[in-house]
């Protein structure tokens, strides 16, 4: 039984990253418009939620790597990497919430907004390091700008598609919660 949940949430886990790598492809690799919608979050966070944080952290650390080496979108250094940690962090934030969470949508709602700020906040610090260590800069107006001003459309996608996408699969039975799988 534990060698088949496992199967599951590895083959689970390769769907998120499927879905990370081809789903930027609706902003037709327009860089202006993927950091507006933010389109490689989404499966990150579903995968937090369904498979649990560890799953969350290594889907969403390696979507923008392999996406950059393998489409050239986002750009490795400094956008790729930046979003690994910040992709990581949802990953994980959002899997151990799911796991303390109550199966409600106000409980999904606090969740996924503590993991999109713990995110942008990791994003901000990992941006900060790697321009100051390339000599480009960086600035916290840029980060705001960045993380919250130009991505309000991804966030407000965000915001209505996860609880009601996660809030439908828990009651279909499709998928338990993290926290129940184990």
């Amino acid at each position: 039984m534990k060698k088949q949940m496992t199967v599951r949430k590895t083959v689970l886990a390769a769907l998120f990253l499927a879905i990370g790598l081809i789903l930027p492809f609706i902003t037709m690799q327009i860089p202006a418009i993927g950091k507006m919608l933010c389109p490689m979050h989404i499966p990150v966070l579903l995968c937090g939620y369904i498979l649990g944080g560890p799953y969350g952290l290594i889907v969403g650390f390696i979507t923008p790597l392999l996406r950059s080496v393998t489409f050239g979108m986002p750009v490795m250094l400094p956008n790729a990497i930046c979003m690994a940690f910040e992709l990581a962090t949802y990953g994980l934030v959002s899997g151990i919430l799911s796991g303390k969470m109550k199966k409600d949508m106000r409980s999904l709602y606090i969740s996924l907004i503590i993991s999109m700020l713990a995110g942008r906040l990791v994003w901000g610090l990992v941006s900060a390091i790697v321009y100051a260590l390339i000599g480009s800069g960086f600035t916290w107006k840029l980060f705001f700008m960045g993380g919250f001003v130009n991505a309000i459309p991804g966030i407000v996608i965000q915001l209505i598609l996860i609880p009601v996408l996660v809030n439908r699969l828990y009651a279909a039975g499709v998928v338990k919660p993290a926290y129940e799988g184990k």
